[in-house]
Protein backbone atom coordinates (compact mmCIF):
# COMPACT_ATOMS: atom_id res chain seq x y z
CA UNK A 1 0.00 0.00 0.00
CA UNK A 2 2.91 2.38 0.70
CA UNK A 3 3.93 2.23 -2.97
CA UNK A 4 0.54 3.55 -4.07
CA UNK A 5 0.95 6.60 -1.85
CA UNK A 6 4.63 7.11 -2.53
CA UNK A 7 4.35 7.31 -6.34
CA UNK A 8 1.93 10.29 -6.45
CA UNK A 9 3.94 12.02 -3.73
CA UNK A 10 7.17 11.52 -5.69
CA UNK A 11 5.50 12.83 -8.85
CA UNK A 12 4.16 15.88 -7.03
CA UNK A 13 7.60 16.57 -5.58
CA UNK A 14 9.15 16.08 -9.01
CA UNK A 15 6.72 18.53 -10.61
CA UNK A 16 7.31 21.15 -7.91
CA UNK A 17 11.06 20.65 -8.16
CA UNK A 18 10.91 21.15 -11.94
CA UNK A 19 9.41 24.60 -11.27
CA UNK A 20 12.28 25.76 -9.04
CA UNK A 21 13.93 28.88 -10.48
CA UNK A 22 11.09 29.19 -13.03
CA UNK A 23 8.50 31.96 -13.22
CA UNK A 24 5.23 30.88 -11.61
CA UNK A 25 2.01 32.58 -10.59
CA UNK A 26 0.44 31.89 -7.22
CA UNK A 27 -3.19 32.83 -6.68
CA UNK A 28 -4.42 33.05 -3.10
CA UNK A 29 -7.81 32.18 -1.68
CA UNK A 30 -8.51 35.92 -1.32
CA UNK A 31 -7.89 36.45 -5.06
CA UNK A 32 -4.44 38.05 -4.80
CA UNK A 33 -1.96 36.99 -7.45
CA UNK A 34 1.83 36.99 -7.26
CA UNK A 35 4.13 36.20 -10.19
CA UNK A 36 7.82 35.56 -9.59
CA UNK A 37 10.64 33.05 -9.54
CA UNK A 38 9.90 29.99 -7.39
CA UNK A 39 12.85 29.94 -4.99
CA UNK A 40 11.63 27.20 -2.69
CA UNK A 41 8.76 25.20 -1.31
CA UNK A 42 8.10 23.30 1.88
CA UNK A 43 6.99 19.84 0.86
CA UNK A 44 5.10 18.81 4.00
CA UNK A 45 3.04 21.97 4.44
CA UNK A 46 3.04 23.32 0.88
CA UNK A 47 4.35 26.81 1.64
CA UNK A 48 6.21 28.57 -1.20
CA UNK A 49 8.65 31.45 -1.53
CA UNK A 50 8.87 33.63 -4.64
CA UNK A 51 11.71 35.97 -5.58
CA UNK A 52 11.42 39.21 -7.54
CA UNK A 53 7.64 38.88 -7.41
CA UNK A 54 4.98 41.23 -8.74
CA UNK A 55 1.39 41.40 -7.57
CA UNK A 56 -1.67 42.15 -9.69
CA UNK A 57 -1.31 45.89 -8.95
CA UNK A 58 2.26 45.96 -10.29
CA UNK A 59 3.92 46.24 -6.87
CA UNK A 60 7.25 44.41 -6.73
CA UNK A 61 8.72 42.43 -3.85
CA UNK A 62 12.18 40.98 -3.37
CA UNK A 63 10.68 37.97 -1.52
CA UNK A 64 7.12 36.79 -0.95
CA UNK A 65 6.45 33.89 1.43
CA UNK A 66 3.02 32.40 0.85
CA UNK A 67 1.64 29.91 3.34
CA UNK A 68 -0.17 26.85 2.04
CA UNK A 69 -3.46 27.56 3.78
CA UNK A 70 -3.96 30.65 1.56
CA UNK A 71 -2.80 29.13 -1.75
CA UNK A 72 -5.59 28.54 -4.22
CA UNK A 73 -3.42 27.59 -7.22
CA UNK A 74 0.11 27.64 -8.61
CA UNK A 75 0.69 27.74 -12.33
CA UNK A 76 3.28 28.51 -14.98
CA UNK A 77 3.10 29.29 -18.67
CA UNK A 78 6.54 27.83 -19.35
CA UNK A 79 6.58 24.06 -19.93
CA UNK A 80 9.43 22.08 -18.35
CA UNK A 81 12.17 20.56 -20.47
CA UNK A 82 11.12 17.30 -22.10
CA UNK A 83 13.76 15.14 -20.43
CA UNK A 84 12.27 11.98 -21.93
CA UNK A 85 12.98 13.37 -25.41
CA UNK A 86 16.48 14.39 -24.33
CA UNK A 87 17.06 10.85 -23.03
CA UNK A 88 16.07 9.44 -26.44
CA UNK A 89 18.51 11.81 -28.11
CA UNK A 90 21.31 10.83 -25.73
CA UNK A 91 20.53 7.15 -26.39
CA UNK A 92 21.53 7.70 -30.04
CA UNK A 93 25.02 8.78 -28.90
CA UNK A 94 25.30 6.40 -25.93
CA UNK A 95 23.37 3.24 -26.89
CA UNK A 96 22.21 1.12 -23.93
CA UNK A 97 23.96 3.46 -21.48
CA UNK A 98 21.12 5.91 -20.78
CA UNK A 99 18.58 5.56 -17.99
CA UNK A 100 15.70 8.03 -17.57
CA UNK A 101 14.10 8.28 -14.11
CA UNK A 102 10.86 10.25 -14.61
CA UNK A 103 9.95 10.59 -10.89
CA UNK A 104 13.28 12.29 -10.24
CA UNK A 105 13.35 14.12 -13.59
CA UNK A 106 16.87 12.75 -13.99
CA UNK A 107 18.84 11.08 -16.77
CA UNK A 108 21.84 8.93 -15.85
CA UNK A 109 24.45 8.05 -18.46
CA UNK A 110 26.93 5.23 -17.83
CA UNK A 111 25.92 5.38 -14.15
CA UNK A 112 28.22 8.36 -13.59
CA UNK A 113 26.90 11.35 -15.56
CA UNK A 114 23.67 12.92 -14.31
CA UNK A 115 21.40 15.27 -16.29
CA UNK A 116 18.53 17.28 -14.79
CA UNK A 117 16.64 20.45 -15.72
CA UNK A 118 19.54 22.32 -14.15
CA UNK A 119 22.27 20.84 -16.34
CA UNK A 120 24.92 18.15 -16.49
CA UNK A 121 26.86 16.82 -13.52
CA UNK A 122 30.04 14.93 -14.26
CA UNK A 123 33.56 15.38 -15.54
CA UNK A 124 35.67 14.07 -18.36
CA UNK A 125 35.32 13.84 -22.14
CA UNK A 126 32.01 11.91 -22.03
CA UNK A 127 30.45 14.45 -19.66
CA UNK A 128 31.59 17.23 -22.00
CA UNK A 129 29.92 15.48 -24.94
CA UNK A 130 26.71 15.12 -22.88
CA UNK A 131 26.98 18.80 -21.93
CA UNK A 132 27.21 19.83 -25.61
CA UNK A 133 24.15 17.72 -26.48
CA UNK A 134 22.26 19.18 -23.50
CA UNK A 135 23.15 22.76 -24.49
CA UNK A 136 22.04 22.14 -28.08
CA UNK A 137 18.77 20.66 -26.80
CA UNK A 138 18.31 23.66 -24.48
CA UNK A 139 18.86 26.12 -27.34
CA UNK A 140 16.25 24.31 -29.45
CA UNK A 141 13.86 24.45 -26.48
CA UNK A 142 14.43 28.18 -25.95
CA UNK A 143 13.96 28.98 -29.64
CA UNK A 144 10.70 26.98 -29.72
CA UNK A 145 9.49 28.96 -26.68
CA UNK A 146 10.12 32.30 -28.39
CA UNK A 147 7.95 31.39 -31.40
Amino acid sequence: MATLVATPTRRYTSEMTSLLDKIVTVRTTSGKRYTGKLLGFEMNRGDVVLGDATDEKGETYVRVFIYSHVISEIYTKTPPLNLEELARRLERYFPKMVKYIPEARTIVIMERIKVTDEGVQGTGPMAEKVRRIFEEFLEEYKSSMSK
